[in-house]
């Protein structure tokens, strides 16, 4: 039987659930500042409550199998907490996590925060979601708030990285 080599899964059952159960959200914006710079700003959770719409507060250690603890308020929203565990750290690149609602496989969300170089000097900022689990067909209201969370979010991280 062909096994999904991080699950361990029967493919076609893993196939099926991505295929059915999954959600991806994505949001870029360009940034005319230093991959440094962002960085700075999005690993500096002390920061959020200052300028960040959507991640109003964070905490924990930056490295890989930390667990964080998030609180996501999009616009409109009454927000939430949840305890993310970090899947990779690439300084100046990429911050990473899986966060759950409930058990495994109900409701769970791998987010990547990635810096990308673009033109001199520039660089390109994305978040991504990749939502997974029984509850997705369910969760439009959460996927759309959260897209719109992202948008704000890179609005406001381009204001503060171009701030001087």
């Amino acid at each position: 039987m062909l096994c999904d080599e991080v699950s361990g899964e029967p493919f076609a059952r893993h196939f099926a659930i991505s295929l059915v159960f999954s959600k991806q959200l994505k949001s870029e914006i360009l940034i005319n500042e230093s991959s440094e710079r962002v960085w700075e700003l999005i690993t500096d959770f002390s920061r959020f409550p200052e300028w960040n719409p959507f991640m109003r507060r964070a905490s924990g250690e930056i490295k890989v199998g930390a667990t964080l603890t998030v609180f996501i308020q999009p616009s409109g929203t009454r927000g939430m907490t949840f305890k993310p565990k970090v899947l990779n750290v690439e300084q100046n690149h990429e911050l990473r996590w899986l966060g759950r609602l409930y058990l495994p496989r109900m409701f769970d969300g791998e987010h990547s925060l990635v810096i990308e170089p673009a033109k001199q000097g520039w660089v390109k900022f994305v978040q991504r979601e990749k939502f997974v689990g029984l509850l997705v067909p369910f969760a439009g209201s959460i996927i759309k708030d959260t897209q719109r969370g992202f948008e704000e979010m890179n609005s406001a991280l381009k204001q503060q990285a171009e701030q001087h």
